[in-house]
């Protein structure tokens, strides 16, 4: 198959590199976002989908809005391709782009539609606590993740998934999903399935206020809020920007089983502290060799890593020795 490959972060890599490697694909070329100006010197940086075509010496398209940009568009038409791929492009195509190849345009999207549709359905799975997720392969529509599905693959969340490993899964399941779905495609061997839309769920960009951890909430929600919008969760600890790497739940059955053996031997001291009067964003206990272990809305949640503002991530409990933290200090909301 003759294929034209939109999409542009590291999620995409996988996908197109698996399209590269496979004997029955021609990649004729990509499509992905401008280049953009990042790092400390502010250089112009290509995107990880570029890097790979610049390193296959493939014709590469960048436009800024690809819809109005009809020389884009006509040598899309030119090119002749079997079928468009679109994996994390983040911009959206037009019927006149749709209707171009005769496949249509795939998408490998990174939930079970129609469960997740939108930017973000890696990071809103988590924060929502799900425990399995997946990955849909669809025949893409003018609408947004609307299109009917083709085929679905399933991968169970563990307890302490963060966003970025969940998504290294996903990447590896995506493109294997997406080569099966396309010879099957070519075969004439899959029936497209219209979605339902009264069970569809959204997952908006995440802003700002997103990231802000208000230590009212249980410790469960906010454990998945840190590893949903992993790395960019803050509190305040002593008025510096403290963001919140990594946590556990400490909140009882059915959550203990599912932690690592040195954390499940925290459950004694957190039965000795559970009880406390302490109010939300207190430390009750500093585990030893482990971190600090905060009061919430309801439960108790472990500080595993955290990153002082300016500093490199750290350990929770190289914060409790370097900062000296002591029991009873709190942590104070920070708003955007």
């Amino acid at each position: 198959m003759k294929v034209i490959f939109f999409g542009t972060p590291q999620f995409a890599v996988p996908t197109l590199e698996r399209l590269l490697e496979h004997p029955d694909m021609d990649v004729l070329g990509i499509v992905t976002q401008p280049d953009k100006r990042r790092g400390r010197g502010n250089k112009l940086t290509p995107s990880p989908v570029k890097g790979i075509a610049l390193a296959h010496q493939l014709p590469i398209w960048q436009p800024r809005r690809i819809k109005k940009d009809p020389q884009t568009i006509a040598q899309l038409q030119q090119a002749k391709a079997d079928v468009f791929v679109v994996v994390a492009y983040g911009q959206i195509l037009s019927q006149e782009i749709l209707d171009i190849p005769p496949f249509g345009c795939i998408n490998v999207h990174g939930s079970i539609l129609p469960k997740y549709r939108g930017a973000a359905p890696i990071q809103w799975c988590l924060y929502n606590g799900e425990t399995q997720t997946g990955i849909t392969t669809m025949r893409m529509d003018a609408g947004m993740d609307t299109g009917a599905m083709l085929l679905k693959a399933y991968t169970p969340i563990n307890l302490l998934d963060n966003a970025h490993d969940l998504a290294q899964r996903l990447t590896t399941l995506g493109a294997d999903l997406l080569i099966d779905t396309l010879l099957k495609l070519e075969r004439q061997d899959i029936q497209p399935i219209p979605q339902a839309d009264t069970a569809a769920t959204y997952a908006p960009l995440i802003n700002k206020p997103d990231y802000c951890l208000d230590w009212s909430r249980s410790a469960l929600e906010l454990h998945n809020q840190v590893r949903g919008f992993f790395p960019n969760c803050v509190t305040s600890f002593r008025g510096q920007t403290l963001k919140v790497i990594a946590t556990a739940p400490l909140v009882g059955s059915p959550y203990w089983s599912q932690l690592p053996q040195d954390l499940q031997s925290l459950e004694p001291e957190v039965a000795s502290v559970s009880d406390s009067s302490a109010s939300p964003a207190t430390v009750v206990s500093l585990a030893k060799g482990i971190g600090p272990i905060v009061q919430t809305g309801e439960g108790l949640l472990l500080l595993r890593e955290v990153q002082l503002a300016g500093k490199r991530v750290q350990n929770g409990w190289d914060f409790v020795n370097g900062m000296r933290v002591a029991v009873g200090e709190t942590l104070e909301s920070i708003e955007y």
